[in-house]
């Protein structure tokens, strides 16, 4: 067994097999399911996909909006920061049984495990596990778009054009929020990426078959191999997010344009 799975190789040399292997797609073998760790990962990667994009659509539209009014509106201030505390607050695994709670038991409107088949019922099946796990992202996105807004509002520029009369939703759209958009990309591709890593918690309350609940498994059964490509695949989500925002520093932040030039 020792020569069947190259542990009497020097440490390096099997450092070496597994990293070649890596790099075209091969993990080894699952010690669990008995097959390639490849093979365990696509189907699951795609329903984990469908997860993290409908809660990224959730955070970006309720984020940036709820920080934009937060930070624009002085008499809507306070309630916002207030829903913002409660959000940051409010555990991942606390939100999924207050809302199977509510609208699966209680209501009956929406399923209480399961990731579904097809594209409506996936919706439908991933709609509770969606705001379970954009809710604390949502409040992170939406501190961080306020405190922008907030802070361009009372740049000498912005105080110029209302001066000169412009409307105020050209005043918000070109010289805040444009300004404010750096800070906004930042905060908007990390929760992006951490909801790859918040699905563990997510999938697992809601017995989807995805990369989280697999990672869950796997731990709890020694999987080494399998856990080993879940946590590569995390770590490149992030390294790819962090190449994405840079690269849109480069397009909105006129600040660094300026500077460039």
């Amino acid at each position: 067994m020792a020569r069947e799975l190259g542990l009497n190789l020097p440490l390096l040399v099997r450092y070496w097999h597994w990293l070649t292997g890596a790099l075209t797609g091969n993990f080894g073998i699952s010690t669990t399911f008995r097959q390639p760790v490849a093979n365990i990962l696509m189907p699951r990667i795609a329903t984990t996909i469908y997860l993290v994009a409908y809660s990224a659509l959730i955070i970006l539209a309720v984020g940036i909006s709820l920080g934009s009014v937060g930070g624009v509106s002085r008499r809507l201030r306070p309630y916002v920061s207030a829903l913002i505390g409660f959000g940051i607050a409010l555990p991942g695994y606390v939100a999924a049984l207050v809302l199977v709670s509510i609208f699966a038991v209680y209501l009956g409107w929406f399923p209480t495990f399961g990731a579904g088949a097809g594209f409506l019922d996936r919706i439908w099946h991933l709609t509770l596990p969606a705001i379970s796990l954009a809710i604390g992202w949502t409040a992170y996105v939406a501190q961080i778009s306020a405190a922008a807004v907030r802070e361009e509002e009372g740049r000498e520029h912005v105080m110029t054009a209302r001066a000169r009369g412009l409307p105020p939703a050209l005043i918000f759209r070109k010289h805040i929020l444009r300004n404010a958009a750096a800070p906004i990309i930042t905060a908007s591709g990390l929760s992006v990426a951490g909801l790859v890593a918040g699905a563990v918690v997510v999938e697992t309350a809601f017995a989807i078959d995805g990369v989280g609940s697999l990672v869950v498994k796997s731990v709890s059964a020694k999987d080494y191999d399998v856990v080993v490509a879940i946590s590569v695949l995390i770590v490149a989500v992030f390294v790819v997010m962090n190449t994405l925002i840079a690269l849109l520093h480069n397009i909105v932040d006129p600040h660094r344009k300026a500077s460039d030039s």
